[in-house]
């Protein structure tokens, strides 16, 4: 059952930057009730929300009464990231934000529900950041940590490729439609793209069907997404910068779950992570999502991921 979305006021919080500002923090609770269970807290991704599980929710086949991550056994909680529009709230000045702005307030909204420890923290993509930047700034918060095709830093070809969407996002026409045409590119594979469409036309449409899918894509998210709310999911992907020497501070068993074919947050940069931490950080952990379809493997390929995920979730 879909919990109704709940909110937390943090008054007069202050940023990196210095400025403070009024924070609405909106949130929703799925499974056991508060306390009376292991609590999971998961970061939700670029257009995803607090909507994990349910009849609508995006990781439904993940979170769910019997499922992998089983809401009869575990609280879960999910935060909208301020200025997604899931609650209605926009910001206007995306540019002041960092994901570790993003983490400080979400540490905030757990010190509010009086949440000390989280069983596991799990994060897809930017939620993933976000997660390390949390872990970072409180090293004792989780007992297991699972970033899933995600990175504590923005690569050269990650930030290149936010560039791109930024140039597009300020764009006069079209420009949210324009971003996730881009973005599905970064988000996909040549060879997912390919063997899907097979340069097959369409007669009626008088389009390539692959061109028809991205106009699809692009039309959808327009309707359910702000630019605003896009221009500072990009802005965030393009500022995430966790001192990787306090990794190893971090006290969580971390598994790292990367896609073999991700163009976005790659494998080899992932791999490099986990070589460095497991020199001095036993319970450190790699894990890989072979598939063709890129970094939205981890929205796709439920059968490899709830396997991954079987062994941490289900020893309770």
């Amino acid at each position: 059952m879909e919990n109704s979305l709940q909110h937390i006021k943090l008054n007069n919080h202050q940023l990196i930057s210095g400025k403070t500002l009024d924070i609405n923090l909106s949130y929703q609770i799925f499974g056991a009730e508060l306390f009376s269970a292991p609590i999971i807290l998961v970061n939700h991704a670029l257009t995803g929300n607090s909507n994990v599980s349910g009849e609508n929710g995006w990781w439904k086949s993940l979170i769910g009464e019997n499922k992998t991550i089983n809401t009869t056994k575990f609280t879960i909680l999910c935060f909208n990231i301020p200025g997604n529009g899931f609650d209605g709230d926009l910001i206007k000045n995306y540019q002041d934000f960092t994901t570790r702005d993003i983490a400080q307030i979400f540490l905030s909204g757990l010190n509010h529900l009086n949440i000390e420890k989280l069983f596991a923290l799990i994060g897809g993509s930017v939620g993933g950041s976000i997660a390390w930047e949390m872990l970072v700034l409180n090293n004792n918060l989780a007992e297991n940590f699972i970033p899933i095709a995600s990175d504590f830093k923005t690569s050269d070809w990650l930030f290149s490729q936010c560039l791109v969407q930024k140039f597009l996002l300020e764009s006069t026409e079209k420009p949210l439609q324009k971003a996730r045409i881009h973005a599905m590119l970064c988000y996909r594979t040549p060879e997912s793209l390919n063997t899907r469409f097979n340069n097959e036309f369409d007669d009626e449409k008088e389009i390539l069907k692959s061109h028809d899918w991205l106009n699809f894509h692009g039309k959808k998210l327009n309707e359910r997404f702000s630019l605003n709310a896009y221009r500072l999911m990009n802005h965030l992907l393009m500022n995430i910068k966790v001192d990787e020497e306090k990794l190893k501070n971090i006290k969580a068993n971390i598994h790292l779950i990367a896609v073999d074919s991700d163009l976005f947050f790659s494998a080899f940069e992932i791999q490099k992570c986990f070589k460095n931490l497991i020199k001095t950080k036993e319970n450190t952990f790699y894990h890989e999502i072979k598939s063709i379809h890129g970094h939205d493997a981890f929205l796709m390929e439920y059968e490899q991921l709830n396997h991954l995920l079987n062994n941490i979730f289900n020893d309770n």
